[in-house]
C-alpha cells in the first residue's frame, strides 16, 4: 500500500527523475505500450525512474537531445548516467519494469509495447544487468511506484489491483 506520508515526484512521459531522499516515492502513470523503468542502488538508496514512448531514436537525434527518455535507447544510456554521478553502482542496481502493452493495437500491428521491451533487454543484457520484477503487456494501463526508501516497486492495474514486483 502506497505511504501517503512521502512526497510523491511524478515521472511524466518521455521524462525521468533521480533520487536519494528516503522520503520520496518515484511515480509513473498510465503506462500502456510505453515502458516504466526503475532502478534502485539499495548501497547508496539512489533511485531513478523513466517512462519511454518509443524503442529508438532512429533518424530522430535531435528529439533524442531535447527529450532522451521518449527513446528507450537514449533513456537509458541517460538515466544510467545520471545515477552513476549520483554515486550508484552498476553492479548494485536492482531494475524494474512495467508496462509494455498493447492497449490500442488490436490486430498486433505496431506492437511497439513489445519492441520497448525488446530495446530495453538488450541494453540491460549489455550492461550485465538483469530484470528483478516486471509486469507487462496486455491492455491494461498501468501506474509504477518505487519508495526511496527501500526500493518496493509497486504497479497498480487500471487505478485498482496492486502488485509488489
Amino acid at each position: 500500500m502506497l505511504d501517503r506520508s512521502k512526497n510523491i515526484v511524478v515521472v511524466g512521459i518521455s521524462e525521468m527523475a533521480i533520487s536519494h531522499d528516503e522520503n520520496d516515492i518515484l511515480v509513473t502513470y498510465s503506462l500502456g505500450s510505453c515502458v516504466g523503468v526503475a532502478l534502485y542502488d539499495p548501497v547508496t538508496h539512489v533511485t531513478g525512474m523513466m517512462h519511454c514512448m518509443l524503442p529508438t531514436v532512429g533518424a530522430d537525434a535531435e528529439k533524442a537531445k531535447e527529450k532522451p527518455c521518449m527513446f528507450v535507447d537514449s533513456g537509458m544510456t541517460a538515466l544510467l548516467q545520471e545515477m552513476f554521478n549520483r554515486g550508484a553502482e552498476k553492479k548494485n542496481i536492482i531494475c524494474k519494469v512495467a508496462g509494455a502493452g498493447h492497449p490500442m493495437d488490436d490486430k498486433n500491428l505496431f506492437r511497439i509495447g513489445e519492441r520497448n521491451y525488446a530495446i530495453l533487454r538488450k541494453i540491460l543484457m549489455k550492461n550485465n544487468m538483469l530484470i528483478k520484477g516486471e509486469l507487462i503487456g496486455d491492455k491494461t494501463a498501468k501506474t509504477m511506484f518505487i519508495s526511496v526508501a527501500n526500493g518496493t516497486t509497486t504497479v497498480k492495474i487500471n487505478g485498482q489491483e496492486e502488485h509488489v514486483i
